[in-house]
């Protein structure tokens, strides 16, 4: 065992880190084994410490959409770092990108940047609340929007109920005021309307849940939302971490052809740097400091060297729009074939894919908690020691980004189907 092996580098990790890690499904815990620590990654393949090569499913999480250390991106941040990393004060790459984002996306006049969803997300709520002067938000079961106090409300709790806190340290009063809707059941979420008429400031929704698995909505339900908000007087809020520039440029709203008053961007929006923004109308936006008086503020927001990674991403997105048809298209094959080869549900929209350990339909987050997760587990475990690099994770989706083949695909789909076999 080499001092770089994963069991020394997580003993060292633990002495000094809350569980060995900085992000808590990184510690492998529910999948029974020790992290691997990556030390590189080239296209969609990552290499360990050990010098392990696996086929990478999760792409940091969604913002590799290009793949990893894309020539572009690098030179881009390469140019900006040697010029400083940051400054705390106004920067060109800033403008541009909020130019760029603005000039291509309808539904954003004016966008504000950040450093992360999860402070995307809790600054488009306070905007929400004081753009409406109104308290209540409507989340829904199963959907995760960082981990602001008001979104860590406990998803079983039940829907048209006020929500329990799901983590120590978040009081009651910091959650009381966000209520649970089911997911794709339009009717929970006019009940929790009826029930707090003129005390809903919005609705926050993945349009495409990603952290219950990947979980599309149903024909209709965003319209429907949209709908429910205009006639209670309530904003629509899309929550576009993870499906921003990723299903189209314009993310699930222009997929789905439905108009959010905020959207929420973060991940592709920064090419793999540390990013968030929030965005909407310039009515609604202009009631952030310092123009109104929703507070806002952040030293590292709109860093050079996020702006600059985040410019060459969508520079690329939006000049090969056919990018998104080829990406999508290897989504569906993907899900096609681990369908028919495995046997178990199996859910895509574009290039998001998930395998549930089911029979059954996976259309909420009640029906996502029945996949079986130590199927899960075997299964990747199997993965893993076959060279392929998924999500340690039944609730996580699948990953593509633009450098995958048909071959690798097959190649993935064969794997899966081994070890499914294997274990019946």
């Amino acid at each position: 065992m080499t001092e770089r092996s994963a069991e020394i580098l997580f003993e060292r990790a633990k002495k000094v880190m809350p569980g060995g890690v900085n992000s808590p499904v990184r510690a492998y815990k529910s999948v029974g084994l020790t992290p691997r620590f990556i030390e590189r990654a080239q296209g969609n393949r990552i290499y360990d410490t050990e010098g392990n090569e696996y086929l990478d499913y999760v792409g940091s999480w969604g913002p590799m959409i290009l793949g990893h250390a894309d020539p572009a991106v690098i030179a881009a941040v390469k140019e900006k770092a040697e010029k400083g990393l940051s400054f705390g004060a106004c920067t060109e790459a800033e403008v541009e990108l909020a130019e760029l984002i603005t000039s291509n996306i309808a539904h954003v006049e004016m966008i504000r940047m950040v450093n992360s969803g999860t402070e995307a997300v809790m600054s488009a709520l306070r905007l929400a609340r004081g753009y409406t002067k109104k308290d209540k938000i409507i989340k829904f079961e199963g959907c995760y929007h960082g981990h602001s106090d008001a979104m860590l409300v406990k998803a079983g709790s039940g829907a048209m109920t006020f929500g329990d806190p799901d983590s120590a340290g978040v009081t009651r009063g910091a959650a009381e005021d966000t209520l649970l809707a089911r997911y794709n059941d339009l009717e929970s979420v006019e009940t929790l309307m009826k029930e707090n008429r003129d005390e809903i400031a919005c609705v926050i929704v993945e349009p495409t849940a990603a952290n219950m698995g990947v979980v599309p909505t149903a024909e209709g339900f965003l319209k429907g939302l949209r709908e429910l908000c205009d006639r209670y007087g309530a904003l629509l809020l899309f929550d576009e971490v993870i499906t921003g520039f990723r299903l189209a440029f314009g993310g699930a709203a222009e997929y789905f052809g439905v108009r959010p008053d905020l959207v929420t961007y973060g991940k592709i929006i920064g090419g793999g740097m540390p990013v968030g923004a929030y965005g909407g109308s310039r009515e609604i936006m202009e009631n952030v400091s310092p123009c109104g008086s929703v507070y806002q503020a952040g030293t590292l927001s709109g860093n050079p060297i996020a702006m600059a990674a985040g410019l060459a991403t969508l520079h690329r997105l939006l000049k090969e729009p056919e990018l998104y048809d080829r990406i999508n298209a290897m989504g569906k094959y993907l899900a096609d074939g681990l369908r028919e080869k495995c046997g178990f549900t199996v859910n895509q929209l574009g290039s998001l894919v998930c395998m549930f350990y089911t029979h059954d339909p996976v259309t909420d987050y009640q029906s996502a908690a029945s996949s079986d997760t130590q199927g899960f587990a075997h299964v990747f475990r199997e993965l893993l020691k076959r060279g392929i690099y998924v999500a340690p994770s039944q609730f996580e989706a699948m990953f593509l980004n633009i450098c995958f083949t048909e071959e690798e695909l097959d190649r993935t789909i064969e794997i899966y189907s081994e070890i499914v076999a294997e274990g019946r």
